[in-house]
């Protein structure tokens, strides 16, 4: 679907806050303003020594941007340590002053909010929250939840949870696209992080995103989300792609495809997915909304039992590092871009040099190397094969007619004049390779004239 004509979803962006002083919190409003936020959520418990009759006036009156006033106890999840009832007294102020927004915790938040509707006709908004422990509810049940959050007079729901398995997150999308009131809700974590990029998507009210500085897990930087996912074109109708992995931080994926499909006039996004089960993945992401996804470490191999149809090149390679879901009916298709991609990029090095009849060092007998391999093959290359695991190393060879050896018989291996040195294993094992191929220059003086290929599984073309 082109871009054209979509409307801006309503979706608000919002940094969060943790200063250790007011002076640090007013530069760090200042900052979250200039790179993009919409909105401030500012965690007065962060704050040493905190008065709030002194500080929280002062950061009122520099607020920049509207802001959502925290005070998070430990019981919580947050840092305040202190007596309740100086808390609540803190909450009430802010709501004296004006405070644009204030997070209650669903503990707390019945008899405050209607004593603060009642003595204070202002414009304050009151968000009610709820942290989730343990496995995310039933739509049911979250449903049931969201019902007794907005019984305490709330304005905004927020539903916070750490979720286990990236699956658990529909039912956090399910919540955000039916509830008919403004909702907040997300996982923290690694593997919640889509629940920020997509929130958009699904209708949250608001989605965090981390100023610079800051380094939150789960939670994407204001830069990532303004310019690499540009939370403000997606809506409804937005497609979903995505690399299936694990880990999956690593990835350069989002920041290669999203600009394509935006200079494609594509309604589309292309994210991140950390994914601990491929059967519960593909079962839980499987409408149109998900058409297509990459594939990664360490699920190149695994991924094709879970394809209804594989293409003969990537059934022949026996990995898989892209899949289409057929528009018509659905199933998922599987293709290996892997081995044409590499091989032809190693080609375009060499300048026009045949790669037939050359040594192919191949360390890493994964789903990438084996792409590379029945690459190497196609072009006539003689074929060897390093790999932690010396059985999938035999059997990668045998398959390509190539030569197997030990991983551990890299460190004194010393290519032939003309080698091509292709690395296809996780990042771990660079430092090996590194260590190497320095010691192969010292003794040998060959590093001029072998080509020198550190093919990461995080960059391959997908």
């Amino acid at each position: 679907m082109g871009s054209t004509g979509i409307l801006k979803n309503s979706t608000m962006i919002c940094a969060p806050l943790m200063g250790e002083t007011v002076e640090q919190m007013v530069k760090e409003m200042k900052q979250a303003k200039a790179e993009g936020s919409h909105l401030l959520e500012i965690r007065l418990d962060h704050i040493t020594n905190f008065h709030p009759h002194h500080h929280l006036p002062a950061i009122l009156d520099n607020k920049p941007l509207p802001l959502i006033i925290l005070y998070r106890p430990k019981w919580d999840g947050g840092l305040y340590e202190g007596d309740e009832h100086s808390r609540l007294q803190t909450l009430r102020l802010a709501a004296e002053l004006g405070a644009d927004y204030i997070d209650f915790e669903l503990k707390v938040a019945s008899h405050l909010i209607r004593e603060l509707k009642i003595n204070y006709q202002s414009a304050t908004k009151f968000i009610v929250s709820c942290h989730i422990t343990g496995t995310t509810p039933s739509d049911e049940e979250l449903a049931n939840l969201a019902a007794t959050m907005r019984a305490t007079g709330a304005d905004i729901l927020k539903v916070v949870e750490n979720v286990t398995d990236i699956t658990e997150i529909a039912r956090i999308f399910h919540l955000l696209s039916h509830y008919q009131m403004p909702v907040i809700a997300y996982s923290v974590g690694e593997r919640g992080l889509i629940s920020q990029l997509l929130c958009p998507k699904f209708g949250g009210f608001l989605a965090y995103g981390s100023i610079k500085g800051y380094s939150i897990p789960g939670m994407p930087s204001l830069y990532s989300v303004k310019h690499t996912y540009k939370h403000d074109l997606m809506n409804s109708e937005t497609k979903v792609f995505g690399l299936v992995s694990k880990p999956v931080s690593h990835s350069k994926g989002p920041i290669l495809h999203n600009p394509t499909l935006r200079h494609e006039n594509f309604n589309g996004v292309y994210v991140p997915f950390f994914v601990d089960n491929l059967k519960e993945f593909f079962s839980t992401y499987s409408g149109s909304d998900f058409p297509g996804f990459s594939v990664g470490i360490p699920y190149k191999e695994a991924v094709v039992e879970f394809c209804d149809e594989v293409h003969p090149l990537a059934e022949s390679i026996g990995a898989v590092n892209t899949i289409i879901r057929r528009p018509c009916d659905g199933k998922l298709i599987g293709y290996n871009t892997d081995c044409e991609a590499a091989i032809t990029s190693i080609e375009d090095a060499l300048k026009g040099t045949l790669i037939s009849g050359k040594l192919f060092v191949l360390v890493g007998a994964g789903g990438a190397g084996r792409a590379l391999a029945f690459g190497a093959k196609s072009r006539g290359a003689r074929i060897l094969i390093f790999d932690i695991d010396f059985e999938r190393a035999k059997s990668l060879a045998s398959a390509v007619l190539g030569e197997a050896r030990t991983f551990e018989q890299v460190i004194n291996f010393r290519p032939e004049k003309g080698a091509i040195l292709a690395n296809a294993t996780r990042s771990e094992c660079i430092h090996i390779l590194i260590s190497a191929f320095q010691l192969t220059r010292k003794l040998w003086g060959i590093m001029g004239w072998c080509l020198m290929l550190f093919i990461h599984l995080e960059k391959q073309v997908c």
